[in-house]
Order: C-alpha cells, then sequence, then structure tokens
C-alpha cells in the first residue's frame, strides 16, 4: 500500500474546496494538490495526473459530477470516487453509486469522520454517512421512498443555494459574500424563488419548500 494517498478535489465552492484542502494537507498519510472548481479542469487533468482518490460534489457547473465519475471510471476503473455533497435526493445517489462512486457523504459530515471515510475508501470500504446508508438499505427492504420534493425541480441549484443561506436567517450582503455573487443577483434570486414557491416572504418561502413533497402536482 501507498505510504501517501494522493487526494483530489472537484467542488465549485471555493471556500469548501481550500478548507478541505487544508484538511486533507494537514492530516499525515494524505496530500492534495489537486484542487479543481469545475468538471471541465477536472476530466482534462485527472487522467494524466491519476490521483486516488476524488472527492466530488453533485452539482457542479456545467459537467455534473456524475458525468464525470461516469467517463474516468470507464477509462481508469482504478480511481476511486467518493461524493461529497448536500444532496440526500434518493436518485442521485443511487445515480451516484451506479456509474462508479464507491462513497457518498455530506458536506454536513464532521471534518474526522471525512478523513476517516477517505482512509476507509483506501482500504477497500464504501464510506457513507448514516442517513444516506439508512436510504439504501431501505431501498433494498422495499421500504417506500420518500416522495421527492416537486420544488427541486423548479428551482435551480443556485436558487437552492441562495434559499439554503436564506433559511439560516442570513442577510442578503452575508448570502452575496458567502456564495461569491452580488447583492443584486441575490435578490434577482430571491424575486425568483418567492415567485417559484408561491411565497411573499422568507418564511412563506422555507416553509413551503419545506412542505413540498406533501403537495400534489
Amino acid at each position: 500500500m501507498k505510504n501517501t494517498l494522493n487526494i483530489c478535489i472537484v467542488e465549485d465552492s471555493d471556500d469548501y474546496r481550500i478548507a478541505l484542502q487544508e484538511m486533507i494537507n494537514t492530516t499525515p498519510g494524505f496530500t492534495c494538490t489537486l484542487a479543481y472548481g469545475n468538471g471541465e479542469s477536472a476530466l482534462k487533468k485527472i487522467p494524466d495526473q491519476m490521483p486516488d482518490i476524488v472527492l466530488v460534489d453533485i452539482g457542479l457547473p456545467g459537467i455534473s459530477g456524475l458525468e464525470l465519475i461516469r467517463t474516468i471510471k470507464a477509462k481508469i476503473p482504478k480511481i476511486q470516487f467518493m461524493v461529497l455533497t448536500v444532496s440526500e435526493e434518493g436518485n442521485k445517489i443511487f445515480d451516484a453509486l451506479k456509474v462508479g462512486a464507491s462513497g457518498y457523504l455530506l458536506k454536513s459530515t464532521p471534518p474526522k469522520k471525512i478523513i476517516e471515510a477517505i482512509q476507509d475508501l483506501a482500504n477497500g470500504g464504501a464510506p457513507m454517512s448514516r442517513k444516506i446508508a439508512r436510504l439504501v438499505v431501505a431501498s433494498f427492504q422495499g421500504v417506500p421512498a420518500i416522495p421527492e420534493n416537486p420544488y427541486d425541480k423548479i428551482l435551480t441549484k443556485r436558487e437552492k443555494d441562495v434559499l439554503q443561506e436564506l433559511s439560516k436567517g442570513l442577510l442578503y450582503k452575508n448570502i452575496a459574500a458567502e456564495l461569491n455573487i452580488s447583492i443584486e443577483t441575490v435578490k434577482s434570486h430571491c424575486h425568483n424563488i418567492y415567485a417559484k414557491l408561491h411565497a411573499t416572504t422568507r418564511t412563506e418561502a422555507i416553509n413551503n419548500y419545506k412542505n413540498g413533497n406533501q403537495k400534489s402536482s
């Protein structure tokens, strides 16, 4: 077994990517010199750089994380992929596993657990967040899946990002800083969110989205 695991990160959030890279580089036995903000760059570089493990977000701009995994696994099966994302949608989980991901963690996973998961993957395991593992087990046991939220198909990825920050109680200026966009862009996204969720206030939009899977289409 190699003394040092070479890790690659494909993540469009600059802050999260940098923090994850620093965490990995301060862990004995790990190194991460490969970090990309989009799937196109990763797709060009990874085959030549041959990392041991790639941590990839699903919701990337341009080429999706799923397409990135599918394409590289077809060419270089030995490269291991672990999804690191905010998505808990059942279809996304199973799509990721079908195209070749060997692990699936939520970004809410504590840093220590992410490091443990990387090591587990290197040792032949298939690490998953507890909630994700329960969904996988439930599917094999024939337990009915949680209905998809219809609003997930209506809102864009960026609108979902803004809505998530709104749910934290952040001001427009803080959301702009967090997502690295302008305040005017935040306002525009909020206007679209309210319209799509049939809401007039922040609280109403959040509640309507949370109750989306209870609404009939």
